[in-house]
């Protein structure tokens, strides 16, 4: 995982990181390098001027190295042959179908890129072999895992620029005071934070430059300040289907819409779909948990993987089936935390629960211990370490600027109390207790594992939310269809980019099974009356306390022996751990921040 800054300026010198920017993104990842190029003879009206003069291409990274043997420092460069450049902060778990779990992937996306941009690329497969940009555009398509990047081709004087299509990792551009481009994994301080933006994971942006080298020799006459013109950024999109223009085809198929005729057949624990769900989520997992690299940091060496953990459904169902894949000598943290609300402490304290911890009560908390104590039971073999991260009201608003600042540009009420919650449990800090300890005493605890497990997607691929089984009730499965298509088309527009921002400001990553695009494309071609229990008969008794939101994953759940987490209710994270409204007022989660 890694922090990514870069700049374009037709300024006399390169804009390079201040002291704010480089010290956030330090904390993404230790390993920091720099590289700047100019590009004499480039166009000045990619700003506000004609002519051409040198402009400044200035890269920066920092690296948290997850995979491989070495650190493979960035930006990597390619000064000896073609001068190209690469900031990469991704996971590419596949290239062209072909898996890389053990090694580093960020030098193979490079030379997958290098590749692209030579003339000789797939001649074999062409009878025209396309232009750079083509060739470009498909090595990105080909690339499974969540990505953000910015890389130059210096053979053909063009910049590329973005996300995967699920938008998992951050990526924002803006103009800073000077008129200069920032792309940056964070908002820059010296960037008009009403202007700053992510960047869409809509498609891969390009910017073209000339090869004019006698142009060089001229100089701009310009006097006032130049500003880069957003307009000469081209947005190259994905597609589900081919395009007479540029485009990239997506990994995520278009959602099959089919109704049943009739009633559709039960679906039971021995439905032949839950033996293809079990087998191709276990897939996406292993790709996420296995050959990751052990911590650096002192403490249980055997722990490399934790979970992000309220106990409900879609987290406990990945922690089982991590039992299945990791080592049995490997512990597993379940990182589940909980806050102090004055608005619910003073509710409290007028009543008979006065005496009731205010952390124990959280509702994540009771739902958290429960599903501790159910894998206890059905992993017993396994070490289980279930760490109470408690915040008091005080550490919140210590903390608050911070995580203001690394949410933005997102800025509402709702923004902030999602944001805090997974910021503190991404801290990992907290009371432990282990499923193996004799004396079973808690003791202050902090996680070294950098893999976070997040059960997110699930709500949207399986129909989780209320307003899913709210569009049945209005328009039966045709309403249902559209009501999870708009879902999972939104998934990158939503909040991913926001959620990596300040999880990894703890050196770690957050990894998305639910999100992996095989499973993706699986989910959405599956017929929708095989994935929630809407509209499908019912089966008593095993059917008993089973909600038809996400009936699929929770049949799963039953079958391999979690019970009761398998009839644990939805409930949004800034509820189950109260960060939400701790202030007296009438402010709305949609509401700005002041």
């Amino acid at each position: 995982m890694c922090g990514i800054f870069f700049s374009l300026t037709a300024a006399e010198n390169p804009v390079l990181l201040d002291k704010n920017l480089r010290y956030l993104l330090t904390k993404r990842g230790p390993d920091e390098g720099s590289y700047s190029i100019g590009v004499r003879g480039a166009r000045l009206n990619l700003f506000n001027h004609e002519g051409s003069a040198r402009i400044w291409l200035s890269f920066a990274s920092t690296v948290l190295s997850m995979r491989g043997g070495d650190v493979v420092r960035q930006p990597l460069t390619d000064s000896g042959k073609t001068g190209s450049i690469l900031a990469w902060n991704g996971d590419a778990w596949k290239i062209a179908g072909q898996p890389f779990p053990e090694k580093n992937d960020t030098e193979i996306v490079f030379n997958h890129l290098l590749q692209a941009t030579t003339k000789d690329y797939l001649a074999e497969d062409y009878d025209e072999v396309p232009d750079s940009t083509q060739r470009v555009i498909e090595a990105i398509s080909k690339i499974t895992g969540p990505f953000a990047f910015v890389f130059y081709d210096a053979v053909n004087f063009k910049l590329y620029f973005g996300r995967d299509c699920l938008g998992r990792r951050s990526l924002l551009w803006g103009l800073d005071e000077s008129g200069s481009l920032k792309i940056c994994s964070l908002c820059d301080d010296s960037t008009s934070s009403s202007y700053f933006q992510e960047v869409e994971a809509d498609g891969i942006y390009m910017i073209e430059f000339e090869d004019d080298q006698d142009a060089a020799l001229r100089t701009s006459s310009a006097v006032e300040p130049l500003r880069f013109d957003i307009k000469n950024i081209q947005r190259i999109p994905w597609s589900h289907e081919a395009l007479p223009t540029y485009h990239m085809l997506s990994p995520i198929p278009p959602m099959n819409k089919a109704t049943p005729e009739g009633t559709p057949p039960p679906l039971t624990t021995t439905s032949s779909i839950l033996r293809e769900l079990e087998h191709r989520l276990r897939q996406s997992l292993a790709l996420r948990i296995q050959n990751v690299r052990p911590p650096p940091f002192v403490g249980d060496t055997n722990v490399k993987v934790a979970v992000l953990f309220s106990g409900g459904l879609d987290c406990t169902l990945l922690a089982r089936l991590a039992h299945d894949i990791l080592p049995a000598a490997e512990s597993i943290d379940l990182l589940n935390v909980a806050f102090e609300n004055p608005r619910v402490v003073a509710a409290a304290a007028k009543g008979s629960e006065s005496s009731t911890s205010v952390y124990e009560s959280c509702p994540d908390r009771l739902t958290g211990r429960a599903a501790f104590g159910e894998l206890r039971r059905v992993c017993s073999t396994r070490n289980w370490r279930f760490v109470a991260i408690d915040i008091p009201y005080v550490v919140t608003v210590s903390h608050r600027d911070t995580i203001k600042r690394l949410m933005r540009p997102h800025n509402t009420e709702m923004d902030l109390s999602i944001a805090c919650a997974l910021y503190f449990a991404a801290r990992g800090q907290g009371t432990a207790i282990e499923s193996q300890r004799a004396d079973a005493k808690p003791y202050p605890y902090k996680t070294p594992a950098r893999v976070l497990l997040s059960g997110l997607g699930a709500d949207e691929l399986f129909a989780g939310y209320a307003r899913h089984g709210m569009a049945f009730a209005r328009s039966g499965f045709e309403g249902l269809v559209d009501e999870i298509d708009l879902d999972v088309g939104r998934l990158g527009k939503r909040n991913l980019g926001r959620d990596n921002r300040v999880i990894a400001h703890w050196g770690r990553e957050a990894r998305f099974p639910f999100l992996d695009e095989d499973f993706v494309a699986w989910v959405v071609q599956t017929p929708v009356w095989e994935k929630c229990g809407f509209g499908v008969p019912e089966c008593p008794p095993v059917d008993t306390g089973i909600d038809p939101e996400k009936k699929a994953l929770r049949l799963l759940a039953l079958s391999l022996g979690l019970s009761s987490v398998a009839r644990e209710k939805k409930r949004a994270i800034q509820f189950g751990s109260r960060t939400a409204k701790m202030e007296k007022g009438k402010s709305k989660g949609t509401d700005a921040l002041s």
